[in-house]
């Protein structure tokens, strides 16, 4: 029994079918009348490599505890989105605060053409083919949020079929 709940854990964590990365880890000052506060923001992506993914930010006095405060805001903001085999359906561009970033699908082994905060969010979302470019801001948190921004933006591929059905049922209610 012991055994088995050892293998549960990694690293004093529970173990996850979610792959976790952290973007960046920062320690950031408040200034108050006896000297400066010192407190950490982690920022962290989340995602199954299916279709999922989130991020999340958390703050706190040390490391450990913004790391696991972020990667928890992370599991509940978590989207999902349409994959067309290891790609995205179309292109899209968004912009979140500065940040603008722009994406196309792209063929079969092209691999994740990106930059750092753009390739782990689409890594950890199981995008494994896909062209960007990002653009203004170079803030790893507004981008981040600019990938997520356009991944929830992304609609599904439209079959012929489901065209068909479509252009029949609009011939059908027209007067003409």
């Amino acid at each position: 029994m012991n055994d088995n709940r050892q293998n549960q854990f990694q690293n004093g964590r529970e173990a996850s079918e979610y792959e976790e990365k952290i973007l960046a880890l920062d320690r950031v000052t408040r200034v108050v009348k006896g000297g400066r506060r010192f407190r950490f923001r982690a920022t962290a992506v989340i995602g199954d490599g299916k279709g999922k993914v989130g991020v999340g930010v958390g703050k706190g006095g040390d490391a450990p505890s913004s790391i696991v405060k972020a990667v928890a805001k992370a599991k509940r903001a978590m989207i999902e989105f349409p994959l067309q085999d290891t790609t995205i359906p179309h292109e899209i561009q968004v912009s979140f605060g500065g940040a603008t970033v722009f994406m196309k699908p792209a063929a079969p082994g092209t691999g994740v053409i990106a930059g750092g905060t753009v390739r782990a969010v689409l890594e950890a979302a199981g995008v494994s083919d896909i062209l960007t470019k990002s653009l203004g801001s170079s803030s790893k948190i507004n981008n981040a949020y600019a990938t997520i921004e356009a991944l929830k933006q992304l609609q599904k591929p439209v079959t012929k079929t489901e065209k068909a059905k479509t252009t029949v049922k609009k011939k059908e209610g027209s007067t003409v």
